[in-house]
This record gives structure tokens, sequence and C-alpha cells, in this order.
């Protein structure tokens, strides 16, 4: 049953044929529960996705249906990718967008981690 205000999963997105291997992707971490690889438009230095194996189109989507081992798989993934990419120190940020006025692009709930220079501000006012 979908989330309210979302669709049904679109199993077709680019995010699915990437975790059925149809299309290729520079995979820097994967375990049971997420995969993740570097972002084909970088917006820093260091942009990698990572996106949980499971079907989920957004936040509440995984929050609601995904196992308390899924939930906690993936954000220890999230975590260990941003260690192993050594970015605990100089820092890093985490970003998810959810829906059309967040700027969503991929039906397909993920986490988007950037590094490697100083940040700016996080959002622009209006």
């Amino acid at each position: 049953m979908p989330v309210k205000g979302l669709g049904e999963y679109d199993s077709n997105n680019i995010f699915a044929r990437i975790l059925r291997g149809e299309i290729p992707s520079r995979r820097v971490y994967e375990n049971e529960f997420a995969v993740a690889f570097h972002d084909i438009a970088p917006q820093a230095p260091l942009h990698v996705l990572v996106i949980p194996r499971g079907p989920y189109i957004s936040f509440a989507d995984f929050t609601t249906k995904a196992s308390d081992a899924e939930i906690a798989g993936f954000f220890r993934a999230v975590g260990k990718v941003a260690a192993d990419l050594g970015l605990e120190a100089p820092g890093y940020r985490i970003l998810a967008n959810m829906g059309e006025d967040a700027g969503q692009e991929v039906p397909h709930f993920h986490m988007h981690l950037f590094g490697g220079k100083r940040l700016g501000a996080m959002l622009v006012a209006p």
C-alpha cells in the first residue's frame, strides 16, 4: 500500500535499474541494505549517493515500510561511507530531497553525501 500522497514505486526508475545492474555506477560501498555510488553530475568535489536496496520512494515511505534492520543498516551504511571517504574530520553534508517542492528527481529514497571542500550556505533565502 502506498504512503499517503505518494504513488506506487516505479521499478524502472534509474536507481532501481542501477540496483539491478542494468545501468553502470561507480560504486564505493554496498552491503545487504544499501548501495553507495558517485553522482554522475557532482555538485561538490565529492558527491556520493546512498540508496537503500528496497523499493522506497521517500523518507516517510522508508521509515513506514522498511524493517528495523533495513533502517539501521541503511543509516550505518551512510555513516560508514562518510568515514571510509575521509569526510569525518573535515566535515560533510547529508541531504535528502523529498517530493517535487524539494527537487527530488528520482522517486527512490536516497541521501546525498557532499564533501571535499568548504560548503556554502544550505539554503538561499527567497
